[in-house]
């Protein structure tokens, strides 16, 4: 089983759709590049799939179990969020800012135990950044920010991952580090949904691609297949060309008119 989303719409209070009947399914241990332009209901659907927003039509499921039937412990284990980047007022260690993910395990005002810190250590292994444990939070690299809030959530033990732009203020290097380290989680089993505006990130790494434009779903399914030169023309309005590489077994998206002004050179 997996994430069910069936014929999810959505509007604001006094405006217009936002999300207009989007259905997909997601399998257990999938990674799925969430692709689209600015302003077309990404953040929107998110929201929804983590319980944040209820005020949908339709359903959205969890192996099975509709999440608005989840209590929000509930479903704080079974889901796990990570944003593009994270501040705190106070300047904690690595080790404490990926000690906060286990407060879904813990009741009331609990203070973590003899497990939780265990699980926050086997965390911070995982990642390869156990090093970092008694580094400040704001004194870390943009990568290194990003592998900590990554960590933070494996600590909370869920299966379901869901990254807002995990790479969009890191440079080169680490964006291919923070997606190793991404596509190693979901070849261990968990469940990944991360949006992005790169279409090489999904021919790279993704399993699926799901696309959103204008609040609908336009393409759903495996990168090489939905990925081509008509569907990021209609998202993004750009002009590119899509390239195979190694046989076909792998594609890269190129801006045309880069090739042109090379080209011209």
């Amino acid at each position: 089983m997996g994430i069910s989303v069936s014929g999810i719409s959505f509007s604001y209070p006094k405006g217009p759709p936002v999300l207009s009947n989007i259905s997909f399914e997601i399998e257990n241990g999938h990674f799925v590049c969430l692709l689209g332009p600015n302003g077309v209901g990404k953040s929107t659907l998110f929201k929804c799939m983590l319980g944040l927003l209820r005020g949908y039509d339709g359903a959205i499921k969890i192996d099975g179990q509709d999440i608005v039937a989840l209590p929000p412990k509930q479903l704080s284990r079974r889901i796990a969020y990570i944003p593009q980047t994270s501040q705190y007022v106070f300047n904690y260690s690595v080790s404490d800012v990926v000690l906060m993910g286990t407060t879904a395990l813990t009741d009331g005002l609990s203070s973590p135990g003899k497990r939780e810190l265990a699980l926050a250590e086997e965390s911070l292994d995982r990642l390869g950044i156990a090093a970092l444990r008694h580094r400040m939070f704001q004194q870390l690299s943009g990568g290194e920010r990003q592998l900590a809030l990554i960590a933070r959530a494996l600590a909370q033990q869920a299966r379901i991952l869901f990254m807002d732009e995990p790479t969009s203020n890191l440079d080169y290097g680490n964006q291919i580090r923070v997606l190793e380290q991404i596509r190693q989680l979901s070849g261990d089993g968990y469940t990944v949904v991360q949006s992005t505006h790169n279409p090489d990130q999904a021919f790279l790494f993704a399993d699926e691609v799901l696309a959103i434009m204008d609040g609908t779903v336009c393409a759903y399914g495996p990168p090489n297949e939905v990925v081509t030169q008509e569907l990021v023309e209609k998202l993004y309005n750009v002009s590119v060309s899509v390239e195979s590489l190694f046989d076909d077994s792998i594609r890269i998206c190129v801006p045309r008119d880069a090739i042109k002004t090379k080209v011209h050179i």
